[in-house]
């Protein structure tokens, strides 16, 4: 049976996901190629090697128009149904763009409940809904390249202290990120900052059937996503591609 196992033990971000996923594929620089052809509006991939404290792996550069996600842009917005429509048109199979829609869905929710409005009443920052549409869409384009019979994690570690948000300071894990981590194993840990986003958690929450120890196995592959910010522990993320 061939089994995904996700390490989370530094937590769970859509960038270091796909980056982790795309380091499994047969070809990864063709698959890049098609990642870049899903056609999400002005996004762009990148997939760049880099080193975090000794441990090498994939860092996932997407820009939205040329320009990072940085949390401080306010000038457009987007709802469920704009995202919605964007994921139909994705040049990827009918059960991608559903398991893609099922993803933001979760994290639109999420997003609701904490606001106290309805789900169609949420607004996205439009840099950061593309940035997360760009994650989800490429996690579950991923997962379908791969194929796998099963997907398993360890527990989710989430970080702990203090993020800057548009709403000013929160507590880590922010209150979106609980939500849907609701019913998922895990716990703070010893690293302070936040390890665990909403996409991350979201994605882990539609596809992982599993929290526990890596399954024995035969490893035919494995894969490292790295993220952004530097910690105390190296910022990555492992998948491992098993025979069981």
């Amino acid at each position: 049976m061939k089994t995904l196992y996700f390490d989370l033990s530094m937590g769970a971000a859509g960038d270091m996901l796909t980056a982790a996923l795309l380091e499994l594929t047969e070809n990864p620089e063709e698959t890049l190629g098609r990642l870049n052809e899903l056609g999400i509006p002005g996004v762009r991939f990148d997939a760049e090697k880099q080193e975090r404290k000794g441990v090498s792996g994939t860092h996932m550069r997407v820009t939205v128009h040329g320009a990072e996600e940085d949390g401080h842009h306010h000038h457009h917005h987007s709802t469920l149904t704009d995202i919605q429509g964007i994921l139909d048109h994705l040049r990827a199979s009918a059960a991608v763009k559903e398991q893609a829609k099922a993803v933001y869905e979760r994290i639109a929710r999420a997003e609701a409940e904490v606001h106290g409005r309805p789900v169609d009443q949420v607004h996205f920052h439009e840099v950061g809904a593309l940035d997360a549409v760009a994650d989800v869409s490429a996690v579950c384009f991923l997962l379908e390249q791969l194929g796998a019979d099963a997907i398993l994690a360890s527990p989710v570690h989430t970080g702990y202290g203090q993020v800057h948000c548009a709403h000013g300071l929160l507590d880590v894990p922010a209150p979106a990120t609980a939500l849907l981590l609701q019913g998922i194993p895990g716990e703070k840990g010893d690293v302070e900052g936040e390890l665990c986003t909403p996409t991350g958690a979201a994605l882990v929450g539609r596809f992982v059937s599993r929290y526990g120890d890596c399954p024995r196995g035969r490893l035919i592959r494995q894969g490292t996503g790295l993220g952004k910010k530097d910690f105390s522990r190296p910022n990555c993320l492992r998948v491992f591609l098993l025979e069981t």
